[in-house]
């Protein structure tokens, strides 16, 4: 599977499981909203109606309940309208607002404020007419009464009487309420009113069951002569939708997403996999050998950073093959003369042109010594540059090992007129390899006796520099040029070419100073020089003390 199927399919997982965990969530969400509404909706009807008949009840009629039906539609939030039974609108929430009346939407409630009869448990064991028809009775009268309270402002309560009928009571006593109640006292007597339930009224308590229920039934047939009309109530207007789930713009939404994921995922990829391409066809090129060939690089993110990454390792690369050939070229010189020189006087050895003398043996003897040591550093430097050169580590002390290397060049320094001495005390201690080090440190003087006329010195110093310690070896050569200092160490680099291996700060095969500088780095050490034309120069080698 490709990597760009791969990123399409893991963000198409990440944004569709994203996407159907956000919808299963609003959904849900939605669904308990859509019953907090459809309970809400029936919370406020039934709001609505209590409040519609309480009303009723309390005030013994409808006048003034458009004042009560514009508080319950600011309440609530919906239009209501309030109507009799063949029509007749008493009261609308619209026509109230100053607004046109809408149609109305959905059947009506019925809105009846007869009381129901509710017998004492007594009662129920024993029923009798006279019970119901004196309940009757004492609703007659508290409607009288509460009428007479509302025309006198008085607040109004519904209370159940010892009878089963909920009846006004005024909330304060007072003289007007007082007055309401001897008006409600006049009203016409059970005998005169009631008589034609009576008949009605004996027969339900004869019969063996139902006879409560059957004097409910004639209880809210005798009060309804007497009690407030019933009436129907419209709630909600026929424009105003009914509360639904939005499942359709949850579906609609998550497909928004799964397609945006999916056009993301592919940009995404496509970023991703251009650099990655043109890597891909640049390294392609690379190992066939177009070591010219680089990669442009855009911006400072990763896959820069990896264009980058991929520029380095070509350079690296092609300065690698042009050392490489740079030093077959330079080897192949460094040869060519000396062994063509050798043949010339071995040829005419051998035709007898030249006298076979003792000067002439030793001559060809010391370019042959010369070519083997230039064979011997090759293979040194391979070795130490393939980190396979061999090294005998130590504790060993630096001041010990100047002094060692004195001795040892006192002679040849003497022969050229050079003054070699050492400075410094010690111990100095280093963990490394004495011969090899001794290498570096004789090549160093071999190279400043080659530099240094007769009269100078080479100073052998060592000192300590923090965690590190420190060997010099100064002469008051020749010098160098500041501009060929960065070549110094480089293969077969010789500061003054004309003067052949003669002279100069890289003498004999033109290794030593780059073998010196590889076993140094291999000691974890580093070497570096300074110098100056005429006042001589400074190789200085750092090294890690030894742990205690």
């Amino acid at each position: 599977m490709s990597f760009r199927v791969r990123v399409i399919a893991l963000v198409m997982l990440i944004a569709v499981t994203a996407t159907g965990a956000t919808a299963w969530l609003t959904l849900r969400q939605a669904s308990r909203e859509f019953d907090r509404t459809v309970t809400a909706n029936a919370e406020q009807l039934s709001l609505i109606t209590t409040e519609l008949t309480d009303f009723a009840r309390t005030r013994g009629g409808w006048d003034g309940v458009d004042d009560l039906v514009g508080r319950l539609s600011l309440h609530t939030g919906q239009r209501i309208r309030l109507a009799a039974t063949e029509g007749t609108v008493l009261a609308d929430s619209d026509v109230l607002a100053g607004q046109p009346a809408r149609e109305v939407a959905g059947p009506p409630l019925v809105v009846d404020p007869r009381p129901v009869w509710q017998p004492q448990p007594a009662a129920v064991a024993h029923p009798s007419p006279k019970i119901v028809l004196l309940a009757e009775y004492e609703y007659r009268l508290g409607l009288a009464f509460a009428a007479c309270l509302t025309r006198s402002g008085i607040g109004i309560r519904l209370e159940e009487s010892e009878l089963g009928v909920a009846l006004p009571r005024p909330v304060t006593s007072s003289a007007a309420s007082k007055a309401c109640d001897i008006e409600a006292r006049n009203q016409p007597g059970i005998d005169d009113v009631d008589r034609v339930f009576e008949a009605e009224l004996r027969r339900c308590a004869a019969q063996a069951t139902g006879a409560v229920t059957c004097l409910q039934d004639t209880f809210s047939a005798a009060v309804g002569r007497s009690a407030p009309a019933e009436l129907r109530v419209y709630v909600g207007a026929a424009e105003q939708p009914p509360p639904s789930l939005p499942v359709d713009s949850i579906l609609a939404t998550a497909a928004v997403v799964a397609v945006a994921g999916a056009a993301v995922s592919w940009l995404l990829s496509r970023r991703v996999l251009r650099p990655i391409g043109a890597l891909t066809a640049a390294s392609g090129r690379v190992g066939d050998g177009q070591l010219a060939e680089r990669v442009p690089v855009h911006g400072h993110d990763e896959l820069a950073g990896l264009a980058r990454s991929f520029n380095r390792m070509a350079d690296s690369l092609q300065q690698s093959e042009q050392r490489q050939r740079q030093m077959i070229s330079d080897v192949a010189h460094e040869l060519r003369t000396p062994l063509a020189n050798l043949r010339g006087y071995l040829e005419a050895l051998k035709d007898g042109v030249l006298p076979p003398t003792p000067e002439l043996f030793e001559s060809l003897h010391d370019e042959a010594v010369l070519q083997q040591r230039i064979v011997d550093d090759l293979q040194d430097l391979a070795l130490a540059e393939a980190g396979v050169l061999t090294y005998q580590r130590t504790v060993l002390d630096l001041a010990e090992l100047a002094a060692t290397c004195r001795t040892a060049h006192a002679a040849l320094a003497a022969a050229g007129g050079v003054e070699l001495r050492v400075t410094g005390g010690g111990p100095h201690r280093v963990h490394g390899d004495p011969d090899r080090l001794r290498q570096v440190v004789g090549n160093l003087i071999r190279n400043a006796l080659a530099a240094t006329p007769p009269g100078g010195t080479i100073t052998l110093s060592t000192a300590a520099d923090g965690p590190s310690h420190v060997l010099e070896v100064a002469d008051t050569g020749t010098g160098i040029a500041e501009a060929d200092l960065p070549h110094l160490f480089d293969r077969f680099w010789r500061a003054d070419r004309a003067r052949g291996r003669g002279r100069g700060y890289t003498t004999g095969s033109g290794l030593g100073l780059a073998i010196a500088r590889q076993i140094v780095a291999d000691h974890h050490g580093r070497i570096i020089a300074a110098s100056e034309l005429g006042s001589g120069t400074v190789f200085t080698i750092h090294l890690p003390a030894a742990p205690a």
